[in-house]
């Protein structure tokens, strides 16, 4: 009877050696998990990068309005009072400016008023959006006090050419946005770094447990290649994926390890029912060779060695009839069914050997109970039944079968006289080769009711042994042809 595996901390195991650093990077988790850390990289980096794309035009935006409300109150005053009331207002706004930038100056651009104390050089600043020789925009760069030293600052500024070719320029400093992108800037990369270093970190803390649990899998499969059936694979508690792969794996080890059980029983009751008839055979033969040559002894002899060779061919067919179940049918040899007909055909068969033997058969048919199956698997499983029925009932006794149909099943019961089986044997006389009786010289294979029990699980039936009280009561029940698939 197989065991399922104790959970992972009781497994009388040691645990497998840690996975080395190579077979780390080289495993399949860590390459899933490094594609993972360079897609949530990009997917950062594209976030923050809109961030700071948006951040920027904000910025440059606020700032170009500023200037243009600057420039607008200028113009009023300039409109009114000319070039020496734009003077005075320049002069006035200069004092104490810090973010304002002004300079007025002469047609050679020499300073006549403003906080700026030369017009940029237009070689060493980048002039963008210039809509004519006399108007635009530019950013440069300019040297200014900031507490006891002198810092170079940027600035935005629009330029115009006055009437008479004086020059104004108006422009604010934004040394504070620069320093704010430059800040953006240096926290995307650092932000996408960070987060590929953490997924590549997470990566190998993953691919270490993972490869760890496979490796304990491997581990527990190298040993059952090695002839150890009963090992099986540790199983966790937190019921994830890996965990129902190892009970599915295990399961699956339970059954091929049963099959081999029942592969070596299979075997060692074929050598045991096939060896007395086989030395009968030979004895029989060798008998018949020592004796003097007679034709009626002879005869006999080949009568009897007749009987044993269809005993032996008996066993094979049921041995193939059962194989052939277990290994399934193609449905075109499926069909439709009336399990009513069939038990007449059977009872017809078997009512003569009931006569002979003072049985009394009797048989109960339900129309409608069509099945589908393999009309003459099914005939050989209830022939079985049948002929184990009327071998366990004595004289005098009764055998019945019948056919009942409900909403969704057509069943099959044969009920006999019998001694009957005990409830603990049920189960085991469904194997292979096994008989109740303390001596196995009593004619029968044992192959019986496990071909019928093929049978059945080919067909999709329930086959149920029940106390008959007395006797047997043996019962297959099919799904009607309505419900199947």
């Amino acid at each position: 009877m197989s065991r399922r595996p104790p959970p992972l901390d009781t497994v009388p195991s040691t645990p497998p050696a840690p996975p080395t650093a190579r077979r780390v990077l080289r495993s399949s988790t860590f390459r899933l998990a490094l594609i993972y850390a360079a897609l949530f990289g990009a997917s950062a980096a594209a976030i923050l990068g809109f961030v700071y794309w948006n951040t920027a035009v904000f910025v440059a935006k606020q700032t170009d309005e500023t200037i243009q409300i600057e420039i607008t109150g200028l113009a009023e005053r300039y409109g009114e009072e000319g070039i020496r009331g734009l003077r005075r207002i320049i002069e006035a706004r200069s004092k104490d400016q810090r973010k304002s930038l002004y300079l007025l100056t002469l047609p050679n651009r020499r300073p006549m008023a403003g906080n700026l104390d030369s017009w940029p050089d237009a070689a060493s600043n980048a002039v963008s959006e210039a809509t004519s020789d006399t108007a635009g925009w530019m950013e440069f760069t300019y040297r200014r006090p900031v507490g006891d030293h002198i810092a170079t600052h940027h600035a935005r500024a629009r330029y115009f050419r006055l009437v008479g070719g004086f020059n104004l320029l108006v422009g604010h400093d934004v040394q504070d946005h620069v320093e704010l992108e430059r800040r953006l800037r240096h926290s995307m990369i650092a932000a996408v770094l960070l987060t590929l270093a953490l997924g590549l970190g997470g990566g190998l803390l993953v691919s270490r447990a993972w490869l760890g649990r496979l490796e304990t899998i491997n581990r527990a499969a190298g040993e059952i290649i090695g002839g150890d059936l009963t090992r099986r694979i540790p199983t966790g508690t937190s019921n994830d994926e890996v965990d129902r792969l190892a009970g599915n794996l295990n399961d699956m080890l339970d059954r091929i390890e049963r099959l081999m059980a029942g592969m070596r029983q299979v075997t060692d009751n074929v050598a045991h029912d096939l060896r007395g008839p086989l030395n009968r055979l030979r004895s029989r033969l060798e008998v018949t060779l020592l004796e003097d040559p007679d034709q009626a002894a002879y005869r006999a002899a080949l009568e009897e060695t007749v009987v044993e060779a269809e005993s032996l061919l008996n066993v094979f067919n049921a041995l193939l009839l059962i194989g052939e179940a277990e290994a399934g049918m193609p449905a075109a040899e499926m069909n439709p069914v009336d399990l009513a007909e069939l038990v007449r055909d059977a009872a017809e068969l078997y009512e003569p050997v009931a006569a002979d033997r003072g049985i009394a058969f009797a048989s109960s048919l339900a129309d409608g109970a069509i099945v589908t199956g393999n009309r003459d698997l099914l005939f050989q499983a209830l022939a079985n039944l049948i002929d184990n029925a009327l071998k366990y009932t004595p004289r005098g006794g009764r055998v019945g079968i019948a056919v009942a149909t409900d909403t969704k099943t057509a069943s099959v019961g044969v009920t006999d006289d019998g001694p009957g089986i005990p409830d603990a044997d049920r189960p085991r006389v469904l194997d292979r080769f096994v008989r109740l009786e303390a001596s196995r010289n009593s004619p029968g294979s044992g192959l019986g009711l496990s071909t019928v029990a093929a049978v059945a699980k080919l067909h999709r039936a329930e086959l149920t042994l029940e106390d008959a009280a007395p006797g047997l009561r043996v019962r297959l029940a099919f799904p009607l042809i309505a419900h199947n698939v």
